[in-house]
């Protein structure tokens, strides 16, 4: 049998499935040639065992007719076999000697149905249309779920907004391939993710995924640390030693703002790319490597082509496959599922807030989510999780305020949290300052009737004391004792 289970025929309106009939009486193989023809069924015949296994060996079938005796060896014989190999085609057992004992073996070694000579022309029919239908369905649920499993099998890669479901659906098809891509986005959107989730998902898994960070090395050290050196090749070269080149065979080497780096090692790595191998420093014999390279850039590459400062044959090496990571501010539908994600991330980091299931049960207060789904984000991902974990750090209650949040932030938005009671707006205040300032004249006068009395005050309002705390907190009220009459 075929190692992998191939796609059941499509239906059509030439041909509704492809069936084998292995029946030693030509007489029968030429009936059920007929009957199924006429129903729309392309059949093929085979006049003995041997010729039957053999057909199953090298094609597929949507269904097979199996007689249970011939000459050559049993159906039963057949069935056997087959079953070892091949657990989804669909066969039906046929025999002009019926018993309830043949059956129940039959059906015991992997049959779908069984029937007896002379059988019924449309109950088999009817079996045959139904087991080809369930077993397209069978196939076209398992492989949704095969293509699911994909896209969301990247843990670390979090979004549900179309431009990055769609990002995620790219990922999931080009990964399994050999060609280099180019990965582009402002810094903080998670370039070096994504290439990660495509090394991860390819063939080459298992062997070594290096990360080099183009433009923070010497091009005179970035060489020798992708090509290697042999001993005496420079002063401190007291012994050879492999690249990441050499090191990375039949892995992933990934290059971060490959926009940075010399004319020199583009014109090395052009090389690389092209004749799939390299000369170490100071060797004179190439070195062949089998290596697929993920660049990224937040650079504009097809202009710096255009000012002469990259190569254009590496930028369309490189370039073979585009993958456009969008920054946060184009994606802020996505913003509450990665404060969830990071939020679990650093609870567990630092033993704090988490449920049974070892997730956070930190959330944002509305105000302060509020803040975040308006902030531009210049830092995108990256200065989301930063505000995050600083939020799980100073989180003293499950509910997190909005004076948590870095000044910078506020003051990003246009938000000065902190001023004296009964102080005037200034005249630039924010939509937010404005009903925070509503907010406060309300519960200094709800404490101020019940004598400070912040339990009373919390019932008043028809709010949790603990939420009134956080507001009193949040909106710097300075509590007074009770007067002495109270």
């Amino acid at each position: 049998m075929p190692p992998e289970m191939s796609a059941p025929e499509a239906q059509t309106t030439e041909s509704k499935g492809r069936v084998l009939v292995v029946d030693d009486e030509p007489d029968i193989r030429e009936s059920l040639q007929t009957l199924l023809s006429l129903e729309g069924y392309r059949v093929e015949e085979a006049q003995n065992a041997a010729e039957g296994l053999h057909k199953m060996e090298t094609s597929r079938y949507d269904l097979v007719l199996l007689d249970l005796m011939m000459p050559d060896r049993s159906g039963m014989d057949v069935l056997h076999d087959v079953r070892e190999r091949d657990q989804d085609t669909p066969i039906f057992m046929i025999t002009a000697y019926g018993s309830t004992e043949a059956a129940v073996k039959a059906l015991k070694l992997g049959a779908n149905d069984y029937f007896s000579k002379p059988w019924d022309n449309e109950k088999l029919l009817v079996e045959i249309d139904r087991m080809i239908a369930r077993r397209r369905l069978e196939y076209e649920n398992t492989h949704l779920k095969r293509a699911l499993k994909q896209r969301y099998s990247f843990p670390n890669i979090i979004g549900k907004s179309d431009r990055m479901v769609r990002m995620l659906d790219l990922v999931a098809q080009v990964a399994p391939s050999r060609s280099t891509i180019l990965i582009t986005g402002e810094t903080g959107t998670g370039k070096e993710l994504v290439a990660k989730a495509i090394h991860a998902n390819s063939p080459r898994a298992d062997h070594l995924f290096i990360a080099v960070n183009s433009g923070s090395l010497p091009s005179e050290l970035l060489e020798s640390t992708l090509f290697g050196h042999v001993k005496g090749a420079f002063t401190s070269a007291i012994q050879s030693k492999k690249g990441y080149f050499e090191v990375a065979d039949r892995g992933t080497i990934f290059f971060d703002e490959i926009g940075n780096i010399s004319a020199d090692m583009q014109a090395k790595l052009l090389r690389v790319i092209q004749e799939k191998e390299f000369i170490p420093l100071g060797a004179t014999e190439p070195v062949r490597v089998d290596v697929r390279i993920l660049a990224a850039t937040n650079s504009d590459l097809r202009k710096l082509v255009e000012e002469g400062k990259f190569r254009e044959d590496l930028y369309y090496r490189l370039n073979v496959i585009n993958i456009m990571l969008p920054p946060l501010r184009e994606r802020k539908e996505d913003i509450p599922l990665l404060v969830s994600h990071f939020f679990t991330k650093y609870c567990r980091e630092n033993g704090k807030f988490l449920d049974l299931q070892n997730h956070s049960v930190l959330t944002f207060q509305p105000e302060a989510m509020q803040v975040l789904m308006e902030h531009n984000w210049p830092g995108n991902v990256r200065e989301l999780e930063n505000v995050v974990e600083r939020a799980v750090v100073l989180a003293s209650e499950p509910s997190v305020p909005i004076d948590v949040l870095p000044d910078h932030l506020l003051q990003a938005n246009g938000i000065r949290l902190h001023r004296s009671d009964g102080g005037p707006l200034p005249p630039d205040a924010s939509l937010f300052e404005i009903v925070a300032d509503f907010e406060r004249r309300i519960i200094l006068e709800r404490l101020e009737q019940f004598n400070w009395s912040q339990t009373e005050a919390a019932d008043s309002l028809h709010v949790p004391l603990s939420t009134l705390n956080q507001k009193i907190k949040r909106l710097d009220i300075k509590i007074r004792k009770k007067s002495d009459s109270a």
